[in-house]
């Protein structure tokens, strides 16, 4: 990242403090033009009943991550999240887990984005899209 991605990444980083982010446990490794990457080392808090990662928080690591990437790409604006496609295509289980997203499209007013979350393996778990409203 460049040096001014550093600055922005580590304003964001300290609003966050205390956030819904904060409390799950997200860190932020790469925010780029190109993607955006946030990783999350998995806790048993994180697991449902079943021993694997709760959908609800792999929903949320793909709207954190995939809101991370419109911002990124809109740092002057305000965005929600208006719509969210999750995917869940195999189990996870405690260990480190990567989101990766990209932008997909824009328009004046809307930008859709794509993410996946892998294990440390590697192994695919989740994926989606969401559509993101840009506000001011």
């Amino acid at each position: 990242m460049a040096s001014n991605d550093n600055e922005w990444l580590d304003m964001l980083e300290a609003r966050a403090k205390g956030t819904f982010w904060d409390h799950l446990g997200c860190k932020a490794i790469e925010v780029s033009e190109a993607r955006t990457v946030i990783a999350l080392d998995v806790e048993r808090r994180h697991l449902n009943a079943m021993n694997i990662v709760h959908g609800g928080v792999l929903s949320s690591l793909l709207d954190n991550a995939m809101g991370l990437a419109v911002m990124r790409a809109h740092p002057e604006k305000r965005t929600v999240t208006t719509n969210l496609n999750v995917h869940f295509v195999a189990s996870l289980g405690i260990g480190t887990l990567t989101t990766t997203a990209t932008v997909l499209h824009e328009t004046r007013s809307t930008i859709t984005v794509q993410a996946n979350i892998v294990d440390e393996n590697g192994k695919l778990g989740t994926i989606g899209t969401g559509s993101f409203r840009l506000l001011d």
